[in-house]
């Protein structure tokens, strides 16, 4: 027998029972604008960080080549990320869609534009819980997906480079892998509204292998692009 919700932690629409996956024009508005943003804002970055010894200095035909590969990684890091949320969230009879803060999207594209990248383009918002279980498991959905995109383009990345040698090939299939890996262990950091929070309530040991997991991960990858593998 399904446990109904807490009334008294239900706001918006009541839960669906149809268990459908929905959208809506306001939230694929939302959406595109968040993802067009934080495209350019990661273009930006990776543009900077590229051009090594001048500090601040944005290379544009290194910018619009980018802004392939920063699409790619705006899709699979964060959309996907956020569509788990959703589509976990009303599988499980919840009304749930993404909106976009303006001030955080505004915020990050201040961040690129120093170098750096803080990216606050907004949240699945979710009309209410009836267990820790169901949140839980809506607030881990995002992070594992971005954590088995980051395995795919890493594997991909490992099976390319004997195939064709080519160090940009590589370069950036491994960035798509380290984007997806940063999002899902700044995701799950337990703090705040941040997605770890809700699993750490939930579930300590899945939280702790899932946040190990993406931080090793994460560094890992890191310290192949420093290191210039495979290039050495």
């Amino acid at each position: 027998m399904r446990l109904r919700p807490n009334p008294d932690l239900l706001w918006g629409p009541p839960p669906r029972e149809s268990y459908r996956v929905t959208t809506s024009r306001t939230e694929i508005l939302h959406l595109v604008v968040a993802f067009l943003v934080l495209t350019l804002d990661i273009a930006i970055v990776r543009a900077r960080i590229s051009v090594s010894g001048v500090p601040g200095y944005l290379d544009l035909s290194n910018f619009a080549l980018g802004l392939g590969i920063a699409a790619v990684a705006a899709l699979t890091g964060f959309v996907a990320h956020e569509m788990a949320h959703k589509v976990v969230a009303q599988r499980h009879g919840f009304w749930a869609e993404f909106r976009m803060s303006p001030a955080g999207l505004l915020f990050s594209l201040a961040t690129s534009l120093l170098g750096f990248l803080f990216a606050l383009p907004g949240a699945t918002v979710i009309g209410g819980m009836g267990s820790r279980r169901e949140w839980g498991e809506t607030s881990l959905a995002g992070p594992l997906v971005n954590l088995g995109e980051g395995g795919v383009f890493f594997g991909a990345s490992v099976v390319a480079w004997p195939l064709t040698h080519s160090v940009e090939l590589w370069v950036a299939l491994t960035f798509l892998a380290l984007v997806n890996g940063i999002f899902a262990a700044f995701n799950l950091v337990p703090v705040g509204p941040l997605d770890g929070r809700k699993v750490l309530r939930w579930n300590p040991t899945l939280w702790g292998a899932s946040f190990g997991a993406s931080l090793v991960f994460t560094v890992g990858l890191g310290a192949l692009l420093l290191l210039g593998y495979p290039s050495l």
